[in-house]
């Protein structure tokens, strides 16, 4: 009986997992919470049950795309990541990382370019995008290093194109500690241009 139990909740969490994985490449949504809500909600599973981790949704994230996107997925993740260096070229000045989906290779025809720029103040970034006549919107960008302490930063969107781009503003030593990554808890990986450069040079779709 209690082996049959695990296979059940086993099997609930692949469900649920493969359901918040199709949300968030249909609906653009970056949220992995979010998404775990929205599929339990569809599936009627409460909230409270056994969740899958994370890892398990990036897990079927990249399985959806290679089932159901073949070729257009490189395609996607071509034109998000070649707007990404417009946008990183914009911010020479402030050691522009990319992060999240695009570099992943799992973001979908939705998904907003993710960047980390450092600066002394975030009133820098603000006055550089006005200088370039950049449109943008101002925000907040909420996480946690990866010691557990909660991290509140500047961010700013605009368009790179048709594509929305946010850029979270970090002081100049955030280059040395990158935040927690909302998947695995790890070191949120990060990209230098000339990083990007390369992968799309050599047409990789996802991070190794």
């Amino acid at each position: 009986m209690a082996r049959k139990t695990h296979e059940r909740a086993e099997n609930l969490r692949r469900e649920l997992a493969q359901a918040a994985a199709r949300i968030m490449a249909e609906q653009g949504i970056s949220d992995f919470l979010m998404a775990k809500q929205k599929a339990a909600e569809r599936l009627g599973v409460s909230e409270n049950g056994n969740l899958p981790r994370n890892t398990e949704v990036q897990a079927a994230l990249k399985d959806y795309h290679r089932l159901f996107g073949a070729g257009r997925q490189d395609v996607v993740i071509t034109r998000l990541r070649r707007e990404a260096r417009n946008a990183m070229a914009l911010f020479e000045g402030f050691s522009p990382r990319l992060v999240g989906q695009v570099l992943a290779g799992t973001a979908s025809d939705h998904a907003a370019v993710e960047l980390h720029v450092f600066a002394d103040t975030p009133e820098q970034v603000a006055f550089h995008l006005m200088h370039n006549e950049v449109p943008f919107e101002s925000g907040e960008w909420r996480g946690r290093s990866c010691n557990g302490e909660a991290i509140v930063c500047a961010a700013y969107t605009f368009l790179a194109g048709d594509v929305p781009v946010e850029a979270v503003v970090f002081p100049v030593n955030g280059l040395r500690e990158a935040p927690s990554s909302p998947v695995d808890g790890q070191p949120m990986p990060r990209a230098t241009l000339r990083e990007l450069d390369a992968m799309i040079a050599t047409g990789a779709v996802e991070l190794s």
